[in-house]
């Protein structure tokens, strides 16, 4: 199994629209973090996690040709303002793309995209097959575990893939959420910035913490804003946690 991060960024991107914090941003291109988005592929299935403002981009960087099934975290417009480039693959493919996530994030979806959905749909939308996710199921050679969290006021998904639990925009993990996660060979988490402590994120030095209590054997850190430098921080880390970056692809045995 094979996961490549499409994007690894804040919810404004790195850099940000206007300049903010561009300052920070030196000449190495891991600095660059478009909106988070998960490419997880096997021989059997290809599935992404999240579909930002730049998913048409991160497909065409990634090479990504085929979407089985597509698995949303939440419903803020940096996770889903992308749905409507699945079109393509709607119309590559001949086929409906399920796309699932919670009962609050569908319905979010539906008002936000309402001319997808219902008896005046716009002919030729992206067709897509809303389904709520509430406890483990299988996709072809896939095991998927919704893993809900807390983002501020709003409960969030993140998502165990087999091996891997992948996990963004959070602050607290709930005793469930841990225990569903134990025994995963790679963790993908929030890791914002250094400092201040953030109420809807966790900081770098609070991932850490997670990683070092669930002791998985690597954790990947992402959602850093623009005052995270890759290299400097990767010094600062223990070796167990890294920091992602676009297009950075991991094989999972």
């Amino acid at each position: 199994m094979e996961l490549t991060f499409l994007g690894t960024g804040t919810s404004m991107g790195v850099p940000t629209a206007g300049g903010f914090g561009k300052e920070q941003i030196d000449g190495d291109p891991r600095n660059i973090r478009w909106r988070c988005s998960a490419w997880i592929r096997t021989e059997e299935t290809s599935i992404v996690i999240d579909t930002g403002p730049e998913f048409r981009l991160q497909t065409i960087r990634a090479g990504l040709s085929e979407i089985d099934l597509v698995l949303i975290t939440h419903e803020h417009m940096d996770h889903i303002a992308g749905l409507d480039d699945l079109r393509p693959f709607c119309y590559k493919q001949d086929q409906t793309i399920p796309v699932y996530g919670s009962s609050t994030c569908l319905d979010a979806i539906r008002r936000r995209f309402e001319y997808m959905f219902g008896p005046n749909r716009y002919p030729g939308a992206t067709d897509i097959d809303l389904q709520e996710i509430s406890e483990t199921m299988t996709f072809r050679d896939l095991e998927i575990t919704p893993l809900p969290a807390i983002h501020g006021k709003v409960t969030v998904l993140g998502y165990r893939v087999n091996d891997v639990s992948y996990i963004t925009d959070v602050k607290k993990l709930p005793d469930a959420t841990k225990e569903s996660i134990r025994g995963s060979k790679i963790m993908v988490l929030d890791g914002l910035r250094w400092k201040p402590e953030h109420p809807t994120h966790m900081t770098i030095p609070e991932a850490v913490d997670i990683a070092n209590e669930l002791d998985i054997p690597q954790t990947y850190l992402c959602h850093m804003n623009s005052y995270v430098n890759h290299e400097e921080s990767n010094k600062r880390l223990p070796d167990h946690v890294r920091l992602a970056y676009d297009q950075l692809t991991l094989t999972i045995d």
